[in-house]
């Protein structure tokens, strides 16, 4: 087991590479040992102290480094092949969201961490999924736990407040194309909002999508997304995003048959009910008679960050101490299965179950990437 600091490697420093960066710097318990990117003048820029060491191949920094784990900041489709390389060398990861393009990548990576861990039985394998870490989305999962709302019958999620402008798209040659992102605003800015719905409410059993590609970009990526959710339980969902609303919505409601959730603009609403709506559907003695209910705002802590650095943490501190993972890496298979069920429900346009066929997506992606839809 490693020592503290536990050091550490970070590859890809782009926008989210280079905060990570900055949190390691300054976290007691890691240690910033090697950058890693291909672009010269990305590895020249940062504000990395001059005894870190940086290197242009990813394979020689595991080789040269003394390294206990990596943060894998890169284009998605690099996650697999990187992920892989340093569990084949004992080495500790923590990837970016999504952790991959498609479920046979996401399955591949949990499969060679598996295999790894024959010869090192402590490897942790991690996910930045930092919004699980927000105080308003645990205190909704501990209440959905602790059975508050019941029986669940509807969750709703318009989270439209994604907007990104064209420039946006134009500033990296990989965004927004089959090829270089593997998806739009399902598996760019969205990966989160998934993850969150599997990790409140569970996944579905039958995914519906209804995408549109490059409707308000010149992209030829969903940019416009519906999707509708049936669950084994009988609780529906919906899930609608874009990133051309100005100004968006990000309201989430969960509804049981003790109440409903709604959490908007910072404030999470209880609208509790006196019984359960099952019993009063049962039993009243009236038509039209609805479940007397009072409102509560419900108070919870935030701790008013994005968050990283307390995945970061958290990472060292699985790595040191054998902490719970506030979000394993192999739950990250889940939200991309429900971006890959979405899109290919949309092509197909009929219902998709899960688990889903993970090789008829990547046909489908590569279809796309041969020749997009839009």
């Amino acid at each position: 087991m490693s020592m503290t600091p536990v050091n550490i490697g970070i590859v890809g420093i782009g926008n989210m590479g280079v905060a990570h960066v900055r949190h390691v710097l300054e976290l007691p318990n890691t240690r910033l040992s090697a950058i890693c990117d291909h672009r010269a003048q990305r590895l020249e820029d940062c504000e990395a102290p001059d005894d870190v060491a940086r290197h242009s191949d990813f394979a020689r920094m595991l080789d040269e480094c003394q390294l206990d784990g990596v943060i894998i900041a890169t284009p998605h489709y690099d996650h697999l092949p990187m992920s892989l390389a340093a569990f084949q060398r004992g080495i500790h990861v923590l990837v970016e969201k999504p952790i991959a393009v498609h479920v046979q990548d996401a399955q591949r990576m949990i499969d060679g961490w598996l295999a790894a861990r024959q010869q090192h039985p402590d490897l942790v394998f991690a996910a930045m999924f930092m919004q699980r870490t927000w105080g308003y989305w645990r205190k909704i999962k501990a209440m959905l736990e602790g059975g508050e709302l019941g029986a669940l019958i509807r969750t709703s999620w318009i989270v439209t407040d994604w907007f990104r402008t064209q420039h946006y798209y134009d500033s990296g040659g990989w965004r927004a194309t089959w090829q270089g992102e593997g998806g739009g605003v399902l598996m760019n800015q969205c990966p989160h909002n998934l993850d969150l719905y599997q990790w409140m409410v569970g996944l579905p059993a039958r995914v519906q999508g209804f995408v549109s590609f490059g409707k308000h970009h010149r992209i030829e990526v969903e940019d416009e997304v519906t999707a509708y959710f049936e669950h084994d339980n009988g609780m529906v969902g919906h899930f609608i995003t874009t990133t051309g609303e100005s100004p968006g919505s990000n309201r989430l409601e969960i509804v049981g048959e003790n109440g409903k959730l709604i959490y908007e603009n910072g404030e999470l609403a209880f609208f509790r009910n006196a019984w359960s709506s099952r019993k009063q559907i049962a039993e009243a003695q009236a038509g039209f008679e609805r479940v007397p209910m009072t409102r509560e705002i419900v108070d919870f802590d935030h701790h008013g960050t994005h968050g990283h650095e307390i995945v970061i943490k958290n990472f060292a501190d699985a790595i040191l101490r054998d902490e719970r993972l506030i979000a394993p890496a192999r739950e990250g298979l889940n939200s991309v299965a429900l971006n890959n069920a979405i899109i290919l429900s949309a092509h197909k346009g009929a219902p998709v179950e899960l688990p889903l066929d993970g090789a008829e997506f990547v046909a489908l992606l590569q279809q796309y990437i041969a020749q997009p839809p839009n």
